[in-house]
């Protein structure tokens, strides 16, 4: 099995950062892309960035020059920059992989178990 764990939320104000991390582990022969997902209360969940392996990235546009997506392929790590954070920024996020499990050549999606991010005005 593959386990995604996310860190790094928290309350935070307005103008403020946070740097978000997911470690994923277990049976992990390759990761392909990875991704930032976050859903507020009462909406549905929304994309916010996401990465390729070997590195490209797309975001959506209401975070495009705020928030930062990275990664550590030789740590199974993907990383989210939130600078200039904004109440409507408020939601839990959720990492996403797309990964290749050892003794398979197939890729499944996992999903971690989500951190909360609130940003007071």
């Amino acid at each position: 099995q593959v386990q995604l764990v996310e860190s790094g939320g928290g309350l935070v104000q307005t103008g403020g950062s946070l740097r978000l991390s997911c470690v994923a582990s277990g049976s992990i022969f390759m990761i392909n892309a990875m991704g930032w997902y976050r859903q507020a209360p009462g909406k549905q969940r929304e994309l916010v960035a996401t990465i390729t392996r070997g590195g490209s990235t797309n975001y959506a546009d209401s975070v495009k020059g705020r928030f930062t997506i990275s990664r550590d392929n030789a740590k199974n790590t993907v990383y989210l920059q939130m600078n200039s954070l904004k109440p409507e920024d408020t939601a839990v996020y959720y990492c996403n992989a797309a990964v290749v499990r050892t003794s398979t050549t197939y890729q499944y999606t996992y999903w971690g178990q989500g951190t909360l991010v609130t940003v007071s005005s």
